[in-house]
């Protein structure tokens, strides 16, 4: 079993910034892919970004730009950069690590216009 604990969400103005982190703990595989999705309200849950083992990135068109994937591999941490923040990047963000497939448990992110 693999353990994600998000942390740095919360409520910022149009035009802000955020730094999300999520550490991941357990029985992590030698070769994995770390990754952002986010869920608005009445919405699916989307892509945000991944970063895959080779340091390879992802990004949705929709952050693309204003948004940053990195990890620290050593301490099995991705950190999600948010930057020119806009009210519809308002979401619950989830952490993800694959393969297989874990979630954290999300951090809400809110952007006041």
């Amino acid at each position: 079993q693999v353990q994600l604990v998000e942390s740095g969400g919360g409520l910022v103005q149009f035009g802000g910034s955020l730094r999300l982190s999520c550490a991941a703990s357990g029985s992590i595989p030698s070769i994995y892919v770390m990754g952002w999705y986010r869920q608005a309200p009445g919405k699916q849950r989307e892509l945000v970004a991944k970063i895959f083992d080779s340091g390879m990135t992802v990004y949705a068109d929709s952050v693309k730009g204003r948004f940053t994937i990195s990890e620290d591999k050593a301490n099995h941490t991705v950190y999600l950069q948010m930057n020119t923040l806009k009210p519809e990047d308002t979401a619950v963000y989830y952490c993800t690590l694959s393969s297989p497939t874990y979630w954290g448990q999300g951090t809400q992110v809110t952007v006041s216009s």
